[in-house]
């Protein structure tokens, strides 16, 4: 089961910061990619370099049209989750998804969020009712989706690794 995140509502003049977090935080958590449901050309090229300097193959598509990226995804089986506050708890749905065994896109908001996108959801879900980052929910969202197996990820292709160390900063590379 392979992840995607859709990222909708992003705002070139406000968001570059928070939607590219949200791009490396889906990348350090296992997702394959981001869709970006905006043009903003800055984000997909801060977050490339890091793929290149950190290695993997994670993708970022600009300009996506949202409607579209969700009707391609689930013609091709996938199935889509929104994550909102408003929606069922994660708690109570993670199991279910997982055992769907299919690959998940996963939309996060920026600003409002058309009330159309609670319909095209396979799932609303909510990591917690409470207001939080879009960041931080879909951090807790891939991790439990997939049970804490990607927290460690190790690219093959990185020009630099982290070496975990109790005290002070370790990395190899360039």
């Amino acid at each position: 089961m392979d992840a995607a995140v859709l990222r909708l509502g992003h705002r070139p003049e406000r968001d570059q910061r928070v939607t590219t977090h949200v791009g490396l935080t889906a990348r350090a958590f296992g997702a394959k990619g981001m869709y970006l449901a905006a043009e903003d050309h800055g984000i997909a090229e801060s977050i490339g370099n890091v793929v290149s300097r950190w290695g993997g193959n994670f993708f970022v598509e600009n300009n996506v049209k949202w409607k579209r990226c969700i009707g391609d995804w689930k013609k091709k089986g996938g199935i889509v989750v929104h994550l909102t506050m408003y929606g069922l708890s994660l708690t109570e749905v993670e199991a279910e998804i997982r055992c769907r065994n299919a690959d998940v896109l996963v939309v996060v908001g920026a600003e409002k969020v058309p009330g159309e996108m609670y319909g095209l959801a396979d799932y609303n879900v909510a990591v917690t009712g409470q207001p939080h980052s879009e960041i931080s929910g879909l951090a807790v969202f891939l991790d439990h989706l997939y049970q804490g197996t990607r927290l460690d990820p190790q690219f093959p292709d990185a020009e630099i690794r982290v070496i975990p160390c109790a005290h002070g900063k370790m990395a190899e590379g360039k």
